[in-house]
């Protein structure tokens, strides 16, 4: 089986070394960045990732990669489309002209491939997408991938959402169960509006803990209380958890931020107050710590790490 994993960045490279662990399969990365495809071909990983390097360490012999689009699809029997959705602030929407520009290759060269986007879109993207292309062989599965731990995660999944309740969505959910290594995954089959909803609702939620527990530091604060113990306290309670309740600057990284704007346009119609907030209160947090640094003066201002978090 052939398989052409388009966008060799954390989501796309998971994918490939996950498929690419089973000897029948033939896994090509497609890319335009030359340096990546050079590195790749010479066994070496592109991003950091402790797991992606390990594996680059062996010989993975099904594993390639191209920037020729013909040779990508040339008989190729699925394409996974991970390519970059930035949030663009002009059109308060996804910019998705990375994926149909792979679908405009994909029908010109090989209209038989099935198609598996895994790259973020708004809802209702791959319905209207797929009346557009004229294409029935699209189909939307999310990924939950953490910076640093993606293969981890792609090899040990907490689910599997399948936009798709047909016999080809079938197919897809069967493809990756059968290269996964966690046994008894939940796998989930839906509409892909369902699908393309469970991926921003989730990151939404995650987005709106780490606003709640800086919220919580931030009142802490003003009234010189321990932050530290009321949060310890408050996620003691297993209805709430020990999870992203750390205090920060406000959540970042690539996916939080766009992902809660796309749904919050989502909701253009829709009335709301949570999910603005979400987005508000990341935005109020910044400029309440910028207020506490420059009330004290400083002469002399030092930054420790300039990434999200570590090892990613």
């Amino acid at each position: 089986m052939k398989i052409v994993i388009v966008g060799i960045g954390y989501v796309g490279l998971a994918n490939a070394i996950l498929f690419s662990k089973n000897n029948e399969n033939e896994v090509v990365l497609l890319d335009i960045d030359e340096n990546k495809i050079q590195s790749i071909n010479n066994h070496k990983s592109p991003i950091k990732d402790k797991l992606i390097e390990k594996f680059f360490v062996q010989n993975i012999s099904k594993l390639h990669a191209t920037s020729n689009i013909k040779e990508a699809y040339f008989n190729a029997d699925f394409a996974v489309i991970a390519t970059p959705t930035d949030y663009d602030e002009q059109l308060n929407f996804f910019d998705t002209r990375s994926i149909e520009n792979v679908l405009k290759d994909i029908k010109n060269i090989n209209s038989k491939i099935n198609v598996i986007i895994k790259s973020t879109v708004p809802i209702g993207y791959t319905k209207t997408i797929k009346q557009k292309f004229n294409m029935s062989n699209i189909v939307f599965s999310p990924e939950f991938l953490r910076e640093g731990s993606a293969l981890y995660d792609s090899l040990y999944p907490s689910r599997i959402i399948i936009g798709d309740k047909s016999v080809l969505g079938k197919t897809i959910g069967d493809l990756f169960l059968k290269n996964i290594e966690k046994k008894n995954v939940d796998i989930f089959y839906m509409d892909s509006d369902e699908a393309e909803s469970v991926k921003l609702f989730s990151n939404t939620y995650l987005a709106m803990r780490v606003g709640f527990f800086n919220e919580v530091d931030s009142y802490a604060r003003k009234h010189n209380l321990n932050s530290a113990d009321i949060i310890k306290g408050i996620s003691a309670d297993d209805r709430i958890g020990k999870y992203y309740n750390n205090p920060s600057f406000g959540y970042g990284g690539y996916c939080l931020p766009k992902d809660t704007k796309q749904l919050l346009a989502n909701f253009y119609n829709i009335p709301n107050s949570l999910i603005k907030a979400i987005v508000e209160t990341n935005e109020i947090r910044k400029k309440f710590i910028t207020q506490l640094i420059l009330e004290k003066k400083p002469n002399i201002l030092g930054i420790y790490r300039l990434i999200m978090k570590q090892n990613s």
